[in-house]
């Protein structure tokens, strides 16, 4: 008389109800793009509409949208770095250019980082060169 009925409707533990998912295109987002692509150039038609009268609001959403900010962009600039030089050598060059007005000092830093990362790549380099070294050396023994 105490047993618990037997709820049906429930998955069992682990499994899933829809293995396949949702089908593409049945959420509202995608009903609503699709109305509103059909009305879309009469939309823009009217939002150039006003945009034209002296709708200031509508003006600046175009300009977001088709226009958007320009970002700043640094320009190139050609150093010369010793051929056969230390990566010492190469950041006394980057620090040098900076001097003489050649760099700015933004571009300096990330220059120095650059070689900061290339010493600790090179590092890691020798260092696997010599365990292998020291390896064919046991090996040999």
């Amino acid at each position: 008389m105490t047993e618990k009925p037997k709820k049906s409707g429930r998955w069992k533990a682990g499994e899933s109800g829809n293995p396949k998912g949702r089908k593409p295109g049945t959420s509202e987002v995608s009903k609503l793009r699709a109305s509103l692509a059909r009305d879309l150039p009469g939309i823009l038609a009217n939002l150039v509409a006003s945009a034209k009268s002296g709708d200031v609001q509508a003006a600046r959403l175009i300009l977001e949208r088709v226009l958007p900010p320009v970002k700043a962009i640094e320009q190139a600039v050609a150093l010369h770095f010793p051929e056969s030089g230390t990566l010492t050598a190469k950041a006394d060059a980057v620090l040098s250019a900076v001097a003489a007005g050649q760099l700015a000092p933004t571009q300096a830093a990330q220059l120095i980082t650059a070689i900061g990362s290339l010493a600790k790549i090179t590092e890691i380099d020798e260092l696997a060169a010599r365990i292998t070294a020291l390896e064919q050396q046991n090996a040999e023994t």
